[in-house]
């Protein structure tokens, strides 16, 4: 237990000195997270602090961290120099002349859901709509943590949905499912979540005014948005997506020249920098996580969670609860499928859980927990593309509680049935696909 205690002193920290002094800004994650690094790496006893630094150290040198790294980086300059150019408010005059206002919020959740099923990351889809939903947001007097939260809870459909999401990929590969068969097992828990915020996002819309002062449209400008999204939902890396982006708005800006390109470079590396504190608290978590996993953080929940179980019902509660647990300690969806994925075929073997409703759960409560957490890579990266604290688009996040809720039902009454209930040839047919990966 005492090897999971880092993430409670950095959740003290943070958030508790935040809700009391009344301040998102009051206390930096980067000092927060500081503070529970230094703590992480107190608790080694017995080992020299150079071993204990190095432990912590090993933590960051993973795949994924990197890779996380490399998009904030690419994010950042595509980001800043599109602003400096004008390709967002382009694009938000071309949306606001196009729509009329009471339907944005609406319309931006459902492009979200489109975009992030198409590129399969939620990441990709908050990089690329943010921006342009915090200039609507702006244009027709709607609060910029809700716009924020609308894109992020859009980008998690996708991600809980999308067939080349890794998230997807992890779950239905582990449990010995085909990624058609968990999508029909997922999309009864999924879609009546999306359709009551669709239904909630257009009343919501209801009450805010039409844009008055639409900006001003140059559509050459908006070219390299256009081929952001374009490349997104044909499917192409986001790395390679945000790589276009810069290279057409640097063509553009030799042959148009909205700005100069010492303007440009300079406006790319202020959006570089401005990653800065995302990519330092991405490499503390991280160090984090390796030092909870050496002390044995992952063991102690694995034992502790999974001791009794006798019923399906238990079964898919305890996969649910185990993948949070698991999720905050990594502050990443995909490690924590990866690291949960043996033991929930295990318990879903012996209890005879359609390996499709054990990928669904699985996949769905992991875009949960991910979708909320302050300091996930998602969140952080909304945050600080519209320069907010994640505490404060947490409350809007409607269809991530929205979907937690359908979650939870559909646990409780063993819905779909025929996802719950069916231990015919069909299972027999997946055991052996299972036996067989």
């Amino acid at each position: 237990m005492i090897a999971l205690s880092p993430i409670l002193i950095f959740l003290i920290i943070y958030l508790v000195t935040s809700i009391f002094a009344g301040d998102f800004y009051a206390m930096p994650i980067t000092v927060a997270f500081v503070a529970a690094s230094i703590y992480s790496i107190a608790l080694m006893n017995g080992k020299r602090l150079e071993e204990r630094i190095d432990i912590f150290s090993k933590g960051t040198m993973n795949t994924t961290t990197i890779m996380m790294i490399w998009i904030f980086v690419l994010a950042g300059a595509f980001a800043q120099t599109a602003k400096t150019m004008g390709a967002i408010d382009s694009l938000v005059g071309i949306l606001l002349t196009a729509l009329p206002s009471q339907a944005v919020p609406v319309s931006m959740f459902i492009a979200a859901c489109l975009v992030s099923m198409s590129i399969g990351t939620s990441v990709g889809t908050i990089v690329t709509l943010v921006p342009i939903a915090a200039g609507l947001a702006s244009s027709i007097g709607m609060p910029l943590g809700m716009m924020t939260a609308i894109i992020v809870g859009g980008a998690y459909f996708g991600d809980n949905l999308s067939f080349i999401s890794d998230t997807t990929i992890v779950a239905t590969t582990s449990q010995g499912c085909k990624l058609n068969d968990k999508f029909k097992a997922n999309i009864y828990i999924a879609l009546p979540a999306a359709i009551i915020c669709c239904v909630l996002y257009f009343v919501v819309g209801l009450q805010y005014k039409s844009a008055d002062n639409i900006p001003e449209i140059s559509l050459l400008t908006v070219i390299p948005y256009l081929l952001v999204i374009a490349a997104a939902i044909c499917g192409l890396n986001v790395m390679l997506v945000l790589t276009l982006g810069i290279l057409s708005s640097i063509f553009i800006n030799l042959f148009a020249s909205p700005i100069t390109m010492l303007e440009w470079c300079k406006a790319a590396g202020e959006g570089i920098l401005g990653m800065g504190e995302l990519i330092i608290v991405v490499l503390l978590a991280s160090g984090i996580m390796g030092v909870i996993k050496y002390l044995g953080g992952i063991e102690y929940i694995v034992d502790t969670l999974l001791k009794r179980l006798s019923t399906k019902r238990s079964a898919e509660y305890a996969t649910m609860l185990f993948i949070w647990i698991v999720n905050i300690c990594t502050a990443n969806n995909t490690i924590a499928l990866i690291t949960t994925a043996d033991i929930i075929r295990k318990i879903s073997e012996s209890l005879k859980i359609d390996p499709r409703r054990a990928a669904s759960v699985m996949d769905t409560s992991s875009c949960i927990i991910q979708g909320v957490l302050p300091y996930g890579a998602q969140m952080l990266m909304a945050a600080t593309l519209v320069k907010l604290s994640p505490l404060e688009i947490l409350p809007h996040l409607y269809y991530i509680y929205t979907l937690a809720l359908m979650l939870i039902l559909s646990i409780a009454f063993q819905y779909p049935r025929k996802f719950t209930h069916r231990t015919g040839p069909w299972l027999a047919d997946s055991m052996r696909l299972r036996d067989r990966d």
